[in-house]
């Protein structure tokens, strides 16, 4: 039997979901992301949950998707292709439209999908030595079912930024752009989420459960389920043209890809 790839830990109405791939950054595979898909379905129907903290093991929150695994789908038949870009676009959905407050734990590296799963939590606090990036666009790919979510937190204009240049921004400059509220020293984490989890315990469950409901009622664009499979559809045609082929083959290869200049 292959080894869970994430772990649950209650401590008594917070559930905290490991995403638990330390060794690769936590950097999502199919495995992964059928594993949190199940936790978060399971966890929204448990009225015994009352709030859920997504963090990473190790020394990152989530460097994003395993590029041997986006190579993989890449090169899938394009019917399993879109398939996998649908399962990811599930994941981060079930995640924003959790009714339970959902608080992003984030150290490291939150690269690509880790910087969608900050976005698409409810709360999203940072340690110092947090770093975010979209770089998919160095990969010949674009951040499309994280982009929904990316576009909310930050709107459309840093979102142009950061998904055109694949830069990497500091915790104190994700949270001036909206991307986390806060931002905290190392040694101080996880006492910055006791003191979220402290105020959001005083809450109603059904208020909060109506409030997130109030909030995604009047968002610019709702993310529904004709957005979610554009961007999934976007993703999948997008990794099986020559360019993400490329991008991804440098990556692994650890050198540069054909489109970059030497300088």
């Amino acid at each position: 039997m292959a080894e869970l790839t994430t772990e649950i830990e209650a401590r008594g109405p917070v559930v905290w979901v490991w995403m638990n791939r330390p060794t690769v950054h936590n950097a999502l595979n199919e495995e992964m992301i059928r594993e949190l898909i199940a936790r978060f379905r399971s966890l929204a129907e448990d009225p015994s949950v009352r709030i859920i903290v997504l963090a990473g093991r190790g020394k990152s929150f989530s460097a994003g998707a395993d590029a041997d695994w986006m190579k993989r789908q890449g090169a899938a038949a394009p019917l399993d292709n879109l398939e996998g870009a649908r399962e990811l676009a599930e994941m981060f959905h079930l995640i924003a439209a959790c009714p339970k407050p959902v608080i992003a734990r984030v150290q490291g590296a939150a690269i690509g999908g880790g910087l969608g799963f900050a976005c698409a939590c409810d709360i999203a606090v940072a340690s110092t030595t947090a770093i975010f990036a979209t770089s998919e666009v160095r990969l010949g790919l674009i951040p499309a079912t994280i982009g929904p979510y990316v576009v909310q937190a930050i709107g459309p204009r840093w979102a142009r930024r950061l998904f055109l240049t694949g830069e990497r921004i500091d915790a104190p400059r994700a949270q001036e752009i909206g991307l986390v509220h806060e931002v905290t020293a190392p040694e101080e984490l996880d006492a910055k989420v006791a003191e979220i989890i402290e105020n959001l315990l005083a809450g109603a469950p059904g208020a909060q459960r109506a409030a997130k409901e109030l909030v995604h009622a009047i968002v610019a664009r709702a993310i529904t389920p004709e957005l979610m499979e554009d961007t999934a559809m976007r993703i999948a045609t997008v990794r099986s043209e020559p360019e993400a082929h490329e991008g991804l083959s440098a990556f692994l290869e650890k050198r540069p890809a054909s489109w970059v200049t030497p300088r």
